[in-house]
């Protein structure tokens, strides 16, 4: 089957991570609000936001006589029940690593397709854990200085130097900390009849 592969973000970590499957794809700004509803989980939240970033980005292409698939990603990290999301301050991201110090904090990564022919969604929530070091306040100022994480879940770059905070991760697929797992997106286009595998898509033009 040929289609038009979407990627709804404009985030270049889930760029390059997605430019790995050797298909070409454009990529659109889903301009939604990712403000928790009340008493929602964590789970729930990054499927929701990651079916409406897919659903935002449909809105955004063009209609042609190929499929379009699109895709919504989005993620947050759960710390002592918490939900935290992108510190976006270094203050913030300062907090967040200090209460991350010494503990094992599970990361949740939303991913869903969304499928314009026959207008279907398959979405999934993959979670991935990662264990701190016991960092010092001086640690992890020089990290935030070095790095500014200040638009990442969690206030780290796992694929710089973010990777010298951790003593361990675990989890079936390292891409989904950096914000895409690669391993269930194949699973997910799969299951909209696409085999990356045996054809390449067409190049949708927007």
């Amino acid at each position: 089957m040929k289609f038009n592969l979407v990627l709804a973000s404009t985030s270049p970590f889930r760029q390059q991570l997605l430019q790995k499957l050797m298909q070409p794809f454009t990529c659109v700004n889903p301009d939604i609000d990712e403000t928790p509803i009340k008493d929602e989980t964590a789970l729930a939240l990054v499927k929701r936001l990651a079916e409406q970033k897919a659903l935002a980005g449909a809105n955004l292409i063009d209609e042609t006589s190929v499929p379009q698939l699109i895709i919504g990603s989005d993620q947050v990290a759960l710390i002592n029940g918490q939900i935290i999301g992108k510190p976006y301050t270094v203050d913030n991201a300062i907090a967040q690593l200090s209460s991350a110090s010494g503990q094992s904090i599970t990361f949740y990564t939303g991913l869903a397709v969304f499928n314009s022919a026959n207008q279907q969604m398959i979405s999934c929530v993959e979670p991935f854990t990662v264990h701190f070091k016991h960092l010092s306040t001086a640690q992890i100022r020089y990290y935030v200085d070095a790095e500014q994480p200040l638009y990442c879940a969690g206030s780290f770059k796992c694929e710089g130097l973010g990777i010298a905070l951790f003593n361990r991760l675990e989890g079936d697929d390292p891409n989904s900390l950096i914000g895409l797992p690669l391993i269930k997106l194949i699973d997910l286009l799969s299951q909209h009849g696409v085999d990356i595998l045996s054809q390449a898509p067409e190049c949708s033009i927007n």
